[in-house]
């Protein structure tokens, strides 16, 4: 019987190692899944088909001019319980709505290793994938967009990435989710080229090590990057800004590398808590709120060639000892009033962050409009020679005259761009 409904359903060509079907509108997709055999390619053509698929054998289903699978607003629109299954090009949308039972898009169930899902969009679905135990995953240039209508703790997540080794999370464009990435337990992977935007967290990452965060964009969030509970992490060339909290969060971190990344206009452009043994280098921090809040205990790491420019306070710390930042190539702040005599490059009096100045604005905002005037900086330079009540600070010995980042001019007038077209 199921033979003969996949025939009737679809035409397959054999060749020599699989079959290729071909699936037209009108026709069902689960009897033609059943039929066909290991490693055999499903080809379906433009069109409106039922979900609620399973897959339970290594194949490809791939979409032809964007067939739309839909699962009609209960379970998931698309489980995968195989390895080596491929889904590609195909809008994927609209499965049940329960938390409980984590409804999906795609389910890539535990076991199924090596799943590849590219170039397809999923829409209004709980959770776009919800990935669980299933290693080598490849997740490559879709557009993932949750139930919009629904309020941000209904909805799920862009991708949930759950106990897993190896992912590849390559490309994509998650908005209008609670969380863009939601990431637990999950090692040895890499994130890159992603576009974050218009969720709760770009990224909610937790007790994940040896991965790899390049080339993101996270903006329009309440949180950009959030990294918590990690060690073992590389996070290169990501971009935050417009976040409504922080850029960069990075939350109880240990040995890890921070560098090239640009975070801009957030109310706090990076939010360091409890992180040791970490290097910060070559970031721009750009007319955020607070560049840096720093707290907890947060030591013994290398903060050195990165540029804090036009943060309307460069650093809030919190701490009992004075922080030493800088070293070989020295950080800039754009606010330093000292001066190089000798033509090094580095200023020969130390910066120190958290002046008198810094701690009347905290007590009274109101300062902060006054902060460009001769008065304030006359005050800032006499709290310097006279240290009257003063409390432990970040203090950079000798810093960098000029930034490392000549480009930040642009970073600056792209902002204001995008302000003035909304």
């Amino acid at each position: 019987m199921a033979c003969a409904v996949a025939c009737t359903a679809a035409t397959a060509c054999a060749t020599a190692t699989a079959a290729t079907w071909t699936v037209r509108p009108g026709q069902a997709l689960q009897p033609v899944i059943d039929a066909a055999a290991a490693g055999d390619v499903i080809e379906v053509q433009r069109g409106l088909y039922a979900g609620n698929l399973l897959i339970d054998k290594p194949l490809t289903l791939r979409g032809t001019a964007r067939p739309t699978i839909s699962g009609g607003q209960r379970g998931d629109t698309i489980r995968v319980e195989a390895t080596d299954v491929t889904i590609e090009g195909l809008i994927v949308r609209d499965s049940g709505d329960s938390l409980k039972d984590q409804n999906a898009g795609i389910y890539i169930r535990p076991g199924a290793h090596r799943a590849v899902v590219r170039r397809c969009d999923l829409t209004y679905n709980l959770f776009g994938l919800w990935i669980e135990k299933a290693n080598d995953v490849r997740i490559e240039h879709n557009r993932i967009t949750g139930k919009r209508d629904y309020a941000s703790p209904q909805r799920g997540n862009g991708v949930q990435l759950y106990n897993t080794q190896g992912a590849r999370i390559v490309g994509n464009d998650i908005s209008f989710v609670r969380d863009a990435l939601y990431i637990d337990v999950s090692h040895h992977a890499v994130f890159r080229g992603n576009r974050l935007h218009h969720s709760r967290y770009g990224t909610h990452y937790m007790n994940s090590y040896h991965n790899l965060w390049e080339d993101n964009d996270s903006w329009s969030n309440r949180g950009g990057i959030a990294l918590m509970e990690v060690r073992d992490n590389v996070v290169r060339n990501n971009r935050a800004w417009d976040n409504l909290d922080h850029g960069i969060m990075l939350r109880t971190i240990q040995d890890s590398v921070v560098e090239g990344n640009v975070v801009a206009r957030n109310p706090r452009g990076f939010f360091i808590y409890d992180v040791e043994y970490t290097t910060l280098r070559g970031n721009l921090v750009l007319d955020n709120d607070v560049g840096v809040h720093l707290s907890a205990g947060s030591t013994r790491n290398i903060v050195d060639g990165n540029d804090f420019i036009g943060n309307r306070e460069q650093v809030r710390y919190v701490g009992a000892r004075d922080e030493r930042w800088g070293g070989e190539h020295g950080n800039h702040w754009s606010n330093y009033l000292g001066w190089d005599r000798d033509g090094d490059a580095r200023g020969d009096v130390p910066y120190e962050a958290n002046d008198i100045v810094d701690r009347l604005s905290w007590r009274h905002p109101a300062v902060k409009l006054l902060l460009a005037s001769p008065a304030v900086q006359a005050l800032r330079v006499v709290g310097q020679q006279f240290p009257v009540l003063r409390v432990p600070s970040v203090v950079e010995p000798h810093p960098r005259m000029v930034p490392a980042w000549t480009q930040w001019p642009a970073w600056r007038a792209r902002l204001q761009g995008m302000s003035d077209a909304r």
